[in-house]
């Protein structure tokens, strides 16, 4: 397994629900905060409130001390009220006894009224230590809001021993007893409420900002996610991409055809391997070059204009390569147009119709070979009859002439062409009769010495010099040696031929890089022209006055029969090679092996 190397994009690969999970917990944590902040802010204001509330409670039993002292009346303890009440934010300061009737207020009017009623003083559980509510309130407009309102007993003090109260340097010591006078005998409440107008525009405010603030967070929050989500949606179209452009571009390059592809500028933009190896040109080298200066004329012509082109199906054209070569190509050429009928490019699919044509060839000689064949028979059995009648009657008429007379002569010609007319008879038989070859594991080198043992003699007398050269540790071959002899001769017959004189014939001896025997026979001679080249395995083309034409037909037949190849190349004024290709091993066809059971 490959080891997990650390790159630029391995955050992004993270998984969603972590990072969703994360942005999850974050806003959980600011909300709480948020809520947390918003307890305290009022908190921190009741707190305000309620202190504010104590201190006047206190300032306010404070004066009634001090009224006390100087005969306090009630009506000086309802002045202190409504002066006190003055200040702002008090909305009212009221004094009332354990049932809810009002002894004091900062508004007279509502002295000796019900501010409670008893059930409702009950339910206020009221202590000597100070307690608040929030409470409904109707103000002279009759305008309802909220008070924050508190409350505890009120019981001024009265001087007497017992208790002492240091008042400084100024005054002497005084005492103070928790007895009351007069109405201040039963336990008295005071309430204070103050207007909650501040403190609710205060939270007003606290919330609308952490609604805004949590919004503005929740759309960061679904931004994010969005982003995500984006992120991994582009990432995945990202990698389906690459993969669609892998996948695209290994099925292109891989191609058994050529394929060019152009932009809409008609510069080529794809070149695959097949189309290099067909054209002999390279993808870098063809790649942003406009197709009229890269292509040949007609390649253009067949791509026409960018608007109501058909599609080129199937053309078959010659293309020139550098070497000058021409080779068949079958081409296809189509427009490329997307959806909203905009162009795109071009693109060229072409194949190399040789081996196409090379099996048409073959099928046709076939074809033809069958034709002879069946002619051949026919003529076997019409003509031989007749001809050795014919012979006959020549070796009569000879032995019935005069030694050394003309119809002697003439009785010996007819006699050689009877046995001429009959070699030709037995060489199209051999030609299209199925051989049955004796195939041996044998020593090749030693086969073409002794095919070259044979013609030794005629090509010295020619002054040919003959040059054999074998790479060393050849293997043993499968072949019928005397089939193969038999080829051999005729190439080197007709290569003894072609030279006339003084010349050279060679014969090279090889592996080659599929492990197969390659042998070459090459000779120094007048050379075949090119329009023959295509012919001369043709049965019966022959371009010498005396020759039947079957010659190579013959080694092509056997060379095929050994599951081999041979081609042929050759200049005038130069001399023409023969190229055999054989396998190693022979492996038996269908029709051997059925042949070899009947046997």
């Amino acid at each position: 397994m490959k080891a997990l190397k650390w790159r630029p994009g391995l955050p992004a690969i993270l998984p969603s629900w972590f990072f969703i999970g994360s942005v999850i917990i974050l806003i959980a944590v600011i909300i709480t905060v948020t809520i947390k902040d918003l307890n305290r802010g009022r908190d921190i204001e009741i707190q305000t409130l309620l202190e504010k509330s104590t201190v006047l409670i206190r300032a306010f039993e404070s004066g009634t001390r001090t009224g006390m002292g100087m005969r306090w009346r009630h009506d000086q303890r309802q002045t202190l009220v409504e002066e006190m009440a003055y200040q702002p934010g008090i909305l009212y300061i009221a004094i009332t006894d354990t049932s809810g009737r009002v002894l004091a207020h900062s508004d007279p009017d509502k002295v000796g009224a019900q501010l409670y009623t008893p059930q409702e003083m009950q339910n206020l559980h009221v202590a000597q230590t100070e307690q608040w509510r929030i409470t409904p309130f109707v103000d002279e407009q009759d305008k309802h809001q909220s008070a924050f309102e508190v409350y505890r007993f009120f019981k001024p003090l009265k001087r007497m021993p017992g208790h002492r109260m240091h008042m400084g340097n100024k005054r002497p010591d005084t005492y103070w007893s928790n007895d009351i006078e007069d109405e201040d005998q039963d336990r008295n409440v005071i309430f204070t409420a103050f207007d909650t107008s501040a403190l609710e525009a205060s939270q007003a405010k606290d919330i609308r900002n952490t609604i805004i603030f949590l919004s503005i967070l929740g759309l960061l929050a679904l931004a994010s996610i969005l982003s995500l989500f984006w992120a991994k949606r582009y990432q995945r179209s990202s990698r389906q991409l690459q993969d669609s452009k892998a996948f695209s571009s290994e099925i292109i390059s891989n191609l058994p055809i050529g394929l060019i592809t152009t932009n809409e500028h008609r510069q080529i933009s794809v070149v695959n391997h097949t189309a290099e190896k067909i054209l002999g040109h390279s993808a870098i080298g063809l790649s942003g070059r406009n197709i009229k200066q890269a292509l040949p004329d007609n390649w253009n012509q067949l791509a026409g204009n960018e608007h109501n082109h058909q599609p080129v199906i199937e053309r078959e054209i010659d293309y020139t390569l550098t070497s000058g070569q021409i080779i068949p190509l079958s081409i296809s050429v189509a427009n490329i147009v997307n959806g909203s009928g905009n162009f795109l490019g071009n693109v060229f699919i072409f194949r190399d119709m040789r081996e196409v044509r090379q099996l048409q060839e073959e099928i046709r000689r076939k074809e033809k070979m069958a034709a002879i064949g069946n002619l051949a028979a026919g003529v076997a059995h019409e003509i031989r009859n007749p001809l050795s009648s014919i012979k006959g009657f020549a070796k009569y008429f000879e032995g019935r002439s005069e030694q050394g007379s003309e119809e002697q002569e003439l009785a010996k010609v007819m006699a050689k062409e009877v046995d001429r007319l009959n070699r030709v008879i037995t060489e199209l038989l051999e030609l299209v009769r199925p051989t049955d070859l004796r195939i041996q594991r044998v020593n090749i080198c030693e086969v073409i010495e002794h095919s070259l043992h044979l013609i030794r003699q005629d090509a010295e007398t020619k002054h040919i010099n003959i040059l054999f050269k074998a790479e060393p540790d050849l293997p043993l071959v499968d072949i019928d040696p005397d089939r193969f002899t038999q080829a051999l001769l005729n190439l080197y017959l007709n290569a003894i031929q072609a030279i006339g004189s003084n010349g050279s014939l060679e014969v090279h001896l090889s592996i080659n890089a599929a492990s197969e025997l390659q042998l070459v026979v090459k000779d120094s001679g007048k050379g075949i022209p090119a329009d023959n080249l295509t012919n001369i395995f043709n049965p019966y083309f022959t371009t010498k006055a005396s020759g039947t034409g079957l010659g190579l037909t013959v080694v092509q037949k056997v060379v095929e029969e050994h599951q081999g190849k041979i081609s042929v190349t050759s200049q005038l004024s130069t001399g023409t090679s023969f190229e055999l290709i054989i396998p190693i091993k022979h492996s038996p066809s269908i029709q051997e092996a059925s042949d070899h059971d009947h046997s």
